[in-house]
């Protein structure tokens, strides 16, 4: 059957099945649409798959080409592999970049983990400018090395270690989907990227606190309100940070003098009421003027995509930056050590070590927690109000 003959027929509009070529078919159904159809037997079942819809005119899929894909499924069948499922798995063909792989690896952490947008940071910001246009097949281990020695000399050892593990997490993931046969990370170690890390164990002490919070006052074209104010929340509550600025406006009720964090949000899965005494009612007070109508406490100063709120980055830059500008007089420490300072300085202040470890909103014991389900919200806020009434004086 030739061209016209296939136009003549659709123009027709008859119901039904031709025979085109060799297990080629042209049907036209009753809604006077028109496909090609293949159709053949394998392992002694007929079946037939459809190659395209053609419309009124036979150009959505030429003739030619029609015949071009029935000999190619007419090989398949003499090999003994259903066409029909040879085309499921030729969607694997457009994973061809590593960009392209990491699309599909991130949708799968978005699955399992509780927090996707660490790794996808990761990704995008230190490992897809190295390899990400890079063929799948073509990534070696120098190009990894590349990627944990950039991020190395950039001063960042822990999300160094954090992007070797996702490389490997990466290219297991091209060997689950049969793209590769090797990962070019799996030979690197921690000693490779940022070295063994150590827990922290650096806290500031009260003269400590008084010099950091003259300091930031001094500084506030640089280290502007909002962060000082986040920074004083962070040293009161021993909140987390990621959890703090984050924080929309609906969870506090200021009349009930409550911050009321939801397990959603919560790093542990763990909801919890933060007591707020009144002298933080007030910073938050003025923090919300700041916050010019928006619904989160630290609105997103740039125009972004990402999220209506600051980048976690935000106060790390901004205290590394205050620490170049000033060469404070004391040990360097960051922002994260904000929540250990809380916490050394609540059993300073004699408050019991259960308690404390609930203002933290870290989970107790498994025993315990089984057992005991009391709150500690009165002692919390007890314990908070000493804090706040300690260091109220320096900022």
């Amino acid at each position: 059957m030739n061209v016209q003959q296939i136009k003549s027929l659709i123009k027709k509009s008859e119901a039904g099945r031709f025979r085109v070529d060799d297990n080629l078919y042209l049907r036209i159904s009753n809604s006077k649409t028109a496909s090609w159809t293949f159709r053949y037997k394998i392992n002694g079942k007929r079946k037939e798959l459809t190659i395209g819809n053609l419309g009124e005119e036979p150009t959505a899929v030429p003739l030619v080409k029609a015949k071009s894909i029935a000999a190619n499924y007419k090989v398949l069948v003499k090999e003994g592999m259903d066409p029909k499922f040879q085309n499921k798995r030729t969607t694997l063909s457009d994973f061809k970049t590593v960009d392209d792989l990491a699309a599909d690896w991130l949708k799968f952490c978005e699955e399992r983990l509780k927090f996707p947008s660490i790794p996808k940071r990761v990704y995008k910001k230190d490992i897809a400018p190295v390899i990400g246009e890079l063929p799948i097949h073509e990534v070696n281990p120098m190009d990894i090395r590349t990627v944990i020695k950039t991020i190395n000399e950039s001063g960042r050892p822990t999300i160094s270690n954090d992007a070797l593990i996702y490389c490997k997490q990466l290219f297991n993931h091209a060997i689950k989907l049969g793209l590769t046969q090797v990962n070019p990370a799996l030979a690197f170690n921690s000693k490779d990227a940022g070295g063994i890390e150590k827990s922290r164990d650096r806290f500031l002490t009260i003269e400590e606190i008084e010099t950091v919070f003259k300091t930031m006052r001094e500084n506030k074209d640089s280290f502007v309100r909002q962060n000082y104010l986040a920074c004083i929340l962070l040293w009161c509550l021993g909140v987390r940070k990621g959890e703090l600025l984050a924080a929309p406006w609906s969870e506090f009720d200021f009349d009930k003098g409550i911050w009321s964090l939801p397990k959603e949000r919560s790093k542990n899965g763990s909801s919890i009421e933060y007591p707020l005494p009144l002298d933080l009612i007030k910073i938050l007070q003025g923090l919300k003027v700041l916050a010019c109508g928006s619904d989160y406490l630290f609105p997103n100063r740039r125009a972004s995509k990402r999220n209506p709120y600051i980048s976690p980055d935000t106060l790390n830059a901004a205290l590394s930056s205050l620490f170049k500008k000033n060469k404070l007089l004391l040990d360097y420490f960051t922002i994260h050590d904000l929540r250990r300072t809380c916490r050394s300085h609540l059993s300073s202040l004699g408050v019991a070590p259960h308690v404390a470890e609930r203002c933290l909103n870290h989970k107790l014991p498994k025993i315990i927690a089984t057992y005991d389900q009391y709150d500690y919200f009165e002692e919390r806020k007890q314990a908070h109000e000493l804090l706040v009434n300690c260091l109220s004086k320096f900022f």
